[in-house]
């Protein structure tokens, strides 16, 4: 999902950081919603665990160049359920800028506009399972259906999110969209593969009963809404 260097260039680049200081903004506001909730050591340890897992998501996990951008397994699901939306958010920014600065620093200047690729999705999966997940239901019981309707958002907006940045910066033209077209079909793989990996994380932690009220998760994963 990575933006390349040449795809959106000059001026335009300016809308990456603008669209990313409005996503860190309400990264923030939700990373001070889990210190209020967990407490400030707490929030810190799964924001830094979801860092490490973002960073493994980059350079340790496969990822292939497809169409306009590259296709990794980036699990935004994962870290939500597993830490909460805040310090996943946290997490999704940091690990990024990590790679960025010690692996890849030619796309720090897009470091924007793939933040925001990121972290929005992120936002709308939080928004979709406060509505699609009963509040008595923890995290752990989650079925397949809903699982996989949290996916299926997280990575199609972030096929969204690509697709724009490539449109605002080649213009709509036939080797753009032909190069969105195969980047979006690669990533249904990625769409039907997550909901796999989040159900076997989820059984689990629901097997590892020392986990429940651990610091290093968020508390929704094995109880009822408060």
């Amino acid at each position: 999902m990575h933006i390349e260097p040449e795809v959106v260039t000059g001026a335009k680049v300016y809308l990456g950081y603008a669209t990313a200081a409005g996503a860190g903004t309400f990264a923030l506001r939700l990373a001070a919603d889990a210190v209020r909730e967990a407490g400030l050591v707490p929030a810190a340890l799964r924001a830094v665990a979801a860092t490490a897992l973002t960073f493994a998501f980059f350079e340790v996990f496969p990822h292939h160049p497809v169409g306009v951008s590259e296709v990794h397994l980036i699990l935004g699901t994962t870290l939500m359920l597993l830490f909460g939306a805040g310090p996943a958010a946290i997490g999704l920014a940091a690990g990024l800028l990590v790679q960025g600065l010690f692996f890849a620093p030619t796309d720090l200047p897009q470091y924007g506009m793939n933040v925001t690729t990121l972290l929005v999705p992120l936002f709308a999966i939080h928004w979709l399972a406060q509505r699609i997940v009963p509040p008595q239901t923890p995290y752990v019981d989650l079925r397949y259906r809903e699982v996989l309707a949290l996916s299926a958002t997280y990575q199609g907006g972030v096929v969204a999110w690509v697709a724009f940045w490539a449109l605002y910066g080649e213009g709509m033209n036939a080797t753009t969209l032909a190069g969105i077209g195969s980047f979006g079909a690669a990533y249904l793989i990625v769409i039907l593969l997550e909901p796999v990996i989040d159900l076997a994380v989820l059984a689990g932690a629901k097997a590892v009963r020392g986990l429940a009220g651990s610091p290093l998760v968020t508390s929704r994963l094995h109880r009822a809404a408060a």
